[in-house]
């Protein structure tokens, strides 16, 4: 799938996504603060660019939205510290990490993989992305989450526990990085089930209004 920056599009690469990152998320799932960043990922089909509706899956019942920033790789290579993570970073989106969480319910007591609860097909809609240079301040980007035009999320990158470079870093010791790989940055508190019908939205009056219907 293409991901497109302002007026330029790239070919989606690796989908990488990020555990609790918010200790507000982890406290209403009683979890515990992790040490490093939790670091899992999703296969390109799990992308759904707007406007393409979301088909509720068939393997649960406990369909889950949590709202996230997406970061969009622009270079080839593997920073060489922190400080300068963030000259591979090309872009910002917002996008949704859905879950099934009865099946997350179901896998992570017994120490199993998450793909069944987290990578499955449609499982990673994402907006458009906005020129990383455009955005006023990385470190205070305000975003909503909204079911059927109601706020059910309410974050700011300011809240994160691993900023945007820390996360880049992390990732890029075990991976190099390629243009077009994307990373979802974690979620707030305030996640929830949603329905065939509802309509899911990721907001931000700095990135943008990204929706999807699902069905």
């Amino acid at each position: 799938m293409k991901v497109y920056l302002g007026k330029k599009s790239l070919e989606a690469r690796r989908v990488f996504c990020i555990g609790r990152n918010y200790a507000d998320h982890i406290k209403e799932l009683s979890d515990q603060v992790p040490e490093k960043p939790v670091i899992f990922m999703k296969p390109e089909t799990s992308l759904v660019p707007e406007g393409v509706e979301v088909s509720f899956p068939t393997h649960g019942k406990d369909f889950h939205y949590e709202t996230e920033l997406v970061l969009l790789i622009g270079r080839e290579g593997k920073p060489a510290s922190v400080k300068k993570a963030l000259d591979y970073v090309a872009g910002v989106s917002l996008g949704f990490d859905l879950t099934m969480r009865d099946v997350q319910r179901y896998l992570l007591p017994k120490g199993l993989p998450w793909e069944l609860c987290k990578a499955f097909d449609q499982s990673a809609p994402v907006g458009k992305f906005l020129e990383k240079e455009k955005i006023k301040d990385l470190n205070k980007i305000e975003f909503f989450g909204k079911v059927n035009g109601k706020v059910v999320q309410h974050g700011n990158s300011s809240q994160m526990i691993n900023s945007f470079e820390t996360l880049v870093f992390e990732i890029s010791q075990a991976w190099k990085l390629l243009p077009g790989d994307l990373i979802y940055t974690g979620t707030p508190s305030g996640i929830g089930p949603v329905t065939r019908g509802d309509q899911i939205t990721a907001e931000s009056s700095e990135i943008g209004v990204f929706s999807w219907k699902i069905i």
